[in-house]
């Protein structure tokens, strides 16, 4: 009798964020359409916009012009932070609409590193917070997927919605279809996590991030292909892509491709013929 071979982790997205007006979005679609399971992520913190890893409104909108024709269509991920965060956990999602259509996933740093308002979280404010929040995600559940960072700073609001039993995010111990979480022990710092990387729950999908990088992306990968269990994941990382190109902090895209190349030969995903 032959024994089968377990089924091999699935990397459905790789995420490069930080994209800023240091690169043209005209190359992040030229990456795409090579690399279809690459992720660019695009910071929101309007309190820094227009600095390195923040981009500026008029490149969104170049952004935006450029994904509307892109084929394949490019996977892009709003990464809320400061008032951003606090406007969506306020049920507020004006701002979130403005970005339908072109990005698909939107991911929520409720964390003090990247200038949130903390006291949304605390117990006499969280059931009032939770109730907004999962409101937000019901009415939005078409539009996006809602990221969460899964570490002890943010534990009040993943834990407040596993725990909620309501029609907004089914009985307890489940989350909305249409949220996952990042695990991120660094809290967004990137830092790499003393602690090995968790294996996917069956309720909920999960991505792995922190501290991740050209350096050590064949090791992280190996790790990951086996804590995956043969679900699927992605891989997200921001701080390890920044270079000093003529005296300036840019968004790399060689060292995008350093990390799309080891993906490659990992055997999570094939180039293009076309390409070596």
């Amino acid at each position: 009798m032959s024994s089968s071979s377990p089924p091999k982790t699935q990397l459905r997205a790789l995420g490069f964020c930080g994209a800023d007006d240091s690169v043209h979005p005209n190359m992040l679609a030229l990456i795409v359409h090579a690399f279809p399971f690459v992720e660019f992520g695009v910071l929101f913190r309007p309190d820094k916009e227009g600095q390195p890893r923040y981009a500026t409104a008029e490149w969104v909108e170049c952004l935006k012009q450029v994904a509307a024709k892109s084929q394949p269509r490019m996977k892009l991920a709003a990464h809320f932070c400061e008032s951003r965060v606090n406007q969506v956990l306020r049920g507020d999602d004006s701002f979130l609409l403005t970005l339908k259509g072109t990005f698909q996933r939107v991911q929520i740093n409720a964390t003090a590193v990247n200038g949130v308002d903390m006291s949304v979280l605390e117990s006499d404010k969280i059931g009032e917070t939770l109730k907004a929040f999962a409101a937000l995600i019901r009415r939005n559940r078409n539009n996006f997927e809602f990221i969460l960072q899964k570490n002890e700073e943010t534990l009040p609001l993943w834990k407040g919605l596993l725990d909620l039993d309501s029609e907004e995010t089914g009985p307890p111990g489940s989350l909305p279809t249409n949220v996952s979480m990042l695990v991120d022990e660094s809290k967004g710092t990137g830092v790499v996590s003393s602690t090995p990387w968790p294996t996917p729950p069956d309720t909920y999908p999960i991505g792995y991030a922190g501290g991740i990088g050209p350096h050590n992306i064949a090791k992280v990968l190996g790790d990951i292909i086996e804590a995956g269990s043969g679900k699927s994941v992605w891989i997200d990382m921001e701080s390890k892509l920044r270079s000093k190109k003529n005296d300036k902090d840019v968004f790399d895209l060689d060292k995008c491709y350093e990390v799309i190349d080891a993906v490659c030969a990992a055997g999570l995903h094939s180039p293009p013929d076309y390409l070596l």
